[in-house]
């Protein structure tokens, strides 16, 4: 009779044993559920998945299985945008900010603007990978373009299509507006300055349309110089530190409706013929980070940008344009060679 009296006992004991543990695996089910990390929206896109050393408990419902797949789907970095400086940088600063945030806002991915230092920068940064979108002029998106193989151009102004450089004159110099391109001779013998050197309308298409004129690099009074920029070379020009230069006809265009150059000083000589300039180009592997579409996404992001909006409009503004249009790589042949012609490009 003890003995069956003890093996009851014993067996109540085991069942209880067993109704604790069932409790306690279930209640440890609830807790993972409770500190599953929730699904990622476009509203935080900078969330990133934890690294395996340190990630979360696995899933264990159908629900955190897929919260997980949204996580993993985020970008992993922020997109890098950038721009040749071929401006003020305060104001390429104010503009590209502004870009930032508005395509972080359409694209729901972060964005991040790096400054460059000059325009081979600009170039070199792309072609190794650390930049994604990148404003290049013409020559600086063919030189990216033929170094980075599977960059995309994506869009260009609606001024971009039919761009032009303009030649100035100090007031002092003598040298009278002209009306074709053979006029351009009144340089030589002058103190004559370029923007950047590898700018398509501060350098490229001048000595292009100079050389068409009979004007080489040992035309002028010393070594053509080399400014940097379309705001400098006008001030340049203005201080009389240069006789001549040529330049962007945004910028020239830009800074006569502001005031900001002394037109008993400085002289408009020449508007050069049309050509294509500026134009986005895509890193090849940024499709990786963001998406298989996301070319298309940025590209319908610029040319879906709407004046009458008021945070489009102000980035279209500071563009000194209406909108972006498409663009396509084969519009820069003509720059290509012409870039090939005077040696800028190998």
């Amino acid at each position: 009779m003890m003995i069956s009296r003890r093996f009851v006992a014993l067996t109540g004991v085991l069942a209880a044993g067993m109704v604790l543990a069932a409790c306690g695996s279930s209640s440890a089910t609830k807790t993972a559920s409770a500190t599953t990390p929730p699904p990622t929206t476009a509203a935080a896109p900078t969330a990133t998945a934890l690294p395996a050393a340190t990630a979360a408990p696995a899933p264990t419902t159908a629900k955190a299985m897929t919260d997980s797949s949204a996580v993993m789907k985020e970008p992993s970095r922020a997109l890098k945008i950038s721009a040749i400086p071929d401006q003020d940088p305060e104001k390429l600063n104010r503009l590209y900010g502004q870009v930032s945030a508005y395509l972080a806002e359409k694209l729901k991915v972060k964005v991040e603007y790096v400054p460059v230092v000059d325009y081979a920068s600009a170039v070199s940064l792309f072609r190794a990978g650390d930049l994604d979108l990148v404003w290049f002029g013409g020559l600086t998106g063919v030189q990216a373009s033929l170094q980075t193989p599977g960059a995309k151009v994506l869009a260009q102004r609606d001024i971009d299509e039919a761009f032009h450089s303009v030649f100035i004159a100090n007031a002092a110099s003598g040298i009278a507006p002209i009306t074709d391109t053979a006029g351009l001779s009144a340089f030589k013998g002058k103190r004559f300055t370029f923007g950047s050197e590898s700018s398509t309308s501060g350098r490229l298409m001048p000595q292009y349309f100079l050389d068409q004129a009979g004007l080489g690099p040992d035309s002028f009074n010393g070594p053509a110089g080399f400014s940097g920029s379309h705001d400098k070379t006008i001030d340049l020009v203005q201080s009389g530190t240069f006789e001549g230069g040529a330049l962007n006809e945004q910028v020239w265009k830009t800074r006569k409706e502001k005031g900001t150059v002394d037109l008993t000083k400085v002289v408009e000589i020449y508007r050069t013929p049309a050509y294509h300039d500026y134009h986005w180009i895509l890193q090849p592997g940024a499709e990786a980070v963001f998406g298989a579409d996301f070319a298309t996404k940025v590209t319908g992001v610029l040319t879906g940008m709407d004046p009458a909006d008021a945070t489009a409009g102000a980035v279209l503004q500071l563009f000194g344009a209406k909108k972006f249009i498409p663009a396509d790589g084969g519009n820069y042949a003509e720059i290509e060679q012409i870039g090939r012609k005077l040696k800028l490009i190998a």
